[in-house]
C-alpha cells in the first residue's frame, strides 16, 4: 500500500483543520453548505454513499454532486472524488428494495453522468458482497477501467473484523486485473497488518482514530482532536512479514 488517506469529519481552517494531514478524505456531506475554502493537502472527496443510502436520504442528484466536485477542485490537491456508489450489505439492500445487480448498474450509470460533467478523476468502485460479485461488476464496467486505473473497492468496511474476507476478494480483483490500482474504504489497522491485504492495496482510507482513545459512553472522546487522527496514521505501516510477492517468488 501506498497511501493512506485520514477520513475526516471538520473541514475547516481551525485547529480541528485537515492542514495537518498529509492525505485525507473528506465526506461532501461536510462541505455542501460551506461557502469559504479550507486548507488541505491531498485529498479525496467522498460521494457520502453509505451515509446518505443507510439514512433513507438518497444520493444527491449528480447534477448537484458535480457542481460540487467542481466547486472544490481547486481547493488543495484534489485526487479524486467518488462515485456515487450503491452498496450491496443485506440491510442496505433492504433499505433500497433493489438488488446487487440493480446496485451495480446503478453505480456505473452514476459514473457514465459524472465523467461527462468534471475533469477531476472520478474514483470508480466496485461493489457486491459475495467474491463473485465483484467480478462480474467488473466486467459490467467493461473498458472504461484503463489500465492502471484508481478503483474503489466497496462493501468492504464491514469486514475488518475478518480480514481473511477482504483478502479474498482483492485477490480475486487483482488476479483478474493486476494492472488494477485498488482503494480500500473503511480499512482499519486491523486488516492492514495482514501482508497480503497491504501488497494488494494501492491505498487505503478509515475514520477508526475516532474510536480509538474512547470506550463505552466517552467512545468519541479527542475524535474531533486532529492529533488523534495522526496518532493513529503513524500505527499504519508495511508488516513485517514477507510480502504476496516475496512469498510466492
Amino acid at each position: 500500500m501506498q497511501e493512506y488517506y485520514i477520513g475526516w469529519h471538520q473541514p475547516n481552517n481551525g485547529n480541528s483543520g485537515c492542514e495537518k494531514f498529509d492525505r485525507c478524505m473528506i465526506s461532501v456531506n461536510r462541505i455542501i453548505k460551506r461557502k469559504s475554502p479550507f486548507k488541505v493537502n491531498r485529498w479525496i472527496l467522498d460521494s457520502g454513499a453509505f451515509t446518505r443510502i443507510s439514512s433513507g436520504k438518497g444520493h444527491l442528484p449528480v447534477d448537484i454532486y458535480a457542481l460540487e466536485i467542481n466547486r472544490w477542485s481547486k481547493n488543495g490537491d484534489l485526487a479524486a472524488a467518488v462515485v456515487q456508489d450503491y452498496m450491496c450489505e443485506s440491510f442496505i439492500l433492504q433499505i433500497t428494495g433493489l438488488t446487487i445487480k440493480e446496485h451495480q448498474i446503478l453505480t456505473i450509470q452514476n459514473y457514465d453522468k459524472l465523467i461527462q460533467k468534471t475533469n477531476v478523476y472520478i474514483m470508480p468502485v466496485l461493489q457486491g458482497y459475495q467474491n463473485q460479485d465483484y467480478l462480474e461488476h467488473l466486467d459490467m464496467y467493461g473498458d472504461r477501467l484503463k489500465y492502471g486505473s484508481w478503483v474503489g473497492v466497496g462493501s468492504i468496511c464491514k469486514r475488518n473484523s475478518n480480514p481473511g474476507s477482504i483478502q479474498s476478494i482483492l485477490m480475486e480483483i487483482k488476479t483478474l486485473r493486476p494492472d488494477l490500482k485498488l482503494h480500500g474504504f473503511g480499512i482499519k489497522s486491523t486488516s492492514l497488518k495482514n501482508p497480503i491485504i497491504w501488497d494488494l492495496l494501492y491505498s487505503a482510507d478509515s475514520q477508526a482514530h475516532g474510536l480509538s482513545e474512547g470506550r463505552s459512553k466517552s467512545k468519541y472522546v479527542r475524535a474531533n482532536d486532529p492529533t488523534t487522527a495522526l496518532k493513529y496514521a503513524s500505527t499504519i505501516e508495511r508488516p513485517n512479514q514477507l510480502s504476496i510477492f516475496q512469498q510466492v517468488s
